[in-house]
């Protein structure tokens, strides 16, 4: 019965994950997307490499993280309320808060791709979209449990998910430099300054989740009287 009820626990949360990370991520596409159209400014995202990036950094990553083992602790924690949908309300909260950290990245990129790098506007919209990938991409490890270890933890073990990251990390790197796929998605080389405004920029909402889930972490194990995982 015990091995029933944890089963539906790791499947259950591995749905929330998937979800949680489509959601924030699309979200952030779409802001990202709007904020341009209403400032005037050009477009992050062309509407071919929007196509690529939901087809790929989406697809994979979230299919990886539906087969996770679960976390060795999901047994102590008490049960879901009866009827508790997959995002409460706190879940649309970091929703909405991912959405504009994210599409504030991919922004700032197409900024430093005019502004700082002096690129043309083909070359600036290929930086903010090589942001959004990688950043869709680091997104996956703000999805572990809170008061788990930033490197002992489910998703660091889970191989799949290194899969996809690797994968989808290959496939961004030839939609730049693959000369068919560059053509189709309008993309142009980025110069090491670019890749520096591109690794820079995407890493930042990595960064910004581990420091918040630490200090949940904290927080969680001082309410309960111990040391934090």
């Amino acid at each position: 019965m015990a091995g029933h009820i944890r089963q539906g626990r790791v499947i259950f949360g591995n749905i929330r994950k998937s979800v949680l990370f489509m959601i924030c991520t699309n979200v952030a596409e779409v802001l990202a997307v709007a904020a341009a159209s209403v400032s005037g400014a050009p477009l992050p995202l062309l509407p071919l490499q929007i196509l690529y990036l939901n087809m790929l950094t989406d697809a994979l990553p979230a299919m990886a993280l539906g087969v996770g083992r679960g976390d060795e602790n999901v047994m102590r924690r008490g049960p879901r309320r009866h009827g508790e949908a997959i995002l409460t309300r706190r879940h649309w909260l970091a929703v909405g808060g991912w959405g504009v950290g994210i599409a504030a990245c991919v922004l700032a990129a197409l900024a430093a791709g005019l502004l700082w790098l002096g690129a043309g506007e083909p070359t600036a919209v290929t930086v903010s979209f090589l942001t959004l990938g990688f950043a869709k991409l680091w997104f996956v490890y703000n999805l572990r449990e809170p008061g788990s270890h930033w490197l002992r933890n489910t998703l660091f073990r889970n191989r799949w998910v290194w899969a996809a990251v690797g994968v989808c990390a290959a496939l961004l790197v030839a939609a730049v430099y693959a000369p068919g796929l560059s053509g189709l998605l309008k993309t142009r080389a980025v110069s090491p300054a670019g890749w520096a405004v591109v690794v820079g920029l995407s890493v930042l909402p990595m960064i910004a989740g581990q420091v918040i889930l630490f200090w949940r972490g904290r927080a969680r194990a001082g309410s309960s009287g111990g040391p934090p995982s």
